[in-house]
């Protein structure tokens, strides 16, 4: 009998590629995307290089993992929502876990580094086009639902106005993270607030 046909073969493989993801995480926060080798990533992961390639052929194929894995995540944390206060305190968590470089969420310099390298590199352009649509979508599926499920009953093409403006606050947020961590909580908790009430009313 082949062992890859063994039944926890295949939950065996996906602890094996999310060990490798956060290693991959890891790295490119710690020394940026260019920096970051497939060997530094196989020695951060406590795994053999050869190990590691049976999973990801390069290193754009862990970027778009990455990539996939967040999108999943952050789709799942739309889809809990129930009000506008759920997204201001999810925001204003967010914005702390950016701050303390939390490797289990996408740090914001990376993504700008991410954005950048996307320029010129056709795969990772369609896969974050993708990933922006996709959480686009789901922001608007919220504002869609009515309030008895848990949205706030926006009608379609406001829901998509306000989706997108939604987007753009947050990666102004994940850009301010990185540029000033230490902004006044306050104040922030406050614009946060505010801004979110306003798009969400």
């Amino acid at each position: 009998m082949n062992a890859t046909a063994g039944p926890g073969y295949a939950s065996r493989a996906e602890a094996q590629r999310d060990r490798i993801l956060c290693a991959a995480l890891k790295c490119f926060i710690d020394h940026g995307f260019h920096a970051a080798s497939m060997a530094s990533i196989a020695e951060t992961a406590q795994m053999s290089a050869g190990l590691m390639y049976r999973y990801f052929e390069n290193k754009n194929s862990i970027v778009l993992g990455i990539i996939a894995r967040q999108l999943e995540e952050k789709r799942a944390g739309i889809r809990q929502l129930h009000s506008s206060n759920d997204i201001a305190s999810a925001l204003l968590a967010a914005f702390e876990r950016w701050c303390a470089r939390d490797s289990s969420v996408m740090n914001p310099a990376l993504y700008l580094e991410m954005s950048v390298e996307a320029t010129r590199n056709p795969p990772l352009a369609a896969a974050l086009r993708a990933f922006d649509a996709s959480m686009r979508d789901e922001l608007q599926a919220w504002l869609c639902r009515n309030r008895e499920q848990g949205g706030l009953g926006l009608a379609p093409a406001l829901a998509a106005e306000r989706a997108l403006s939604l987007q753009c606050f947050i990666d102004g947020l994940a850009i301010r993270s990185a540029r000033e961590p230490d902004l006044d909580r306050a104040q922030l908790r406050a614009i946060v607030a505010e801004m979110v009430d306003k798009l969400t009313a």
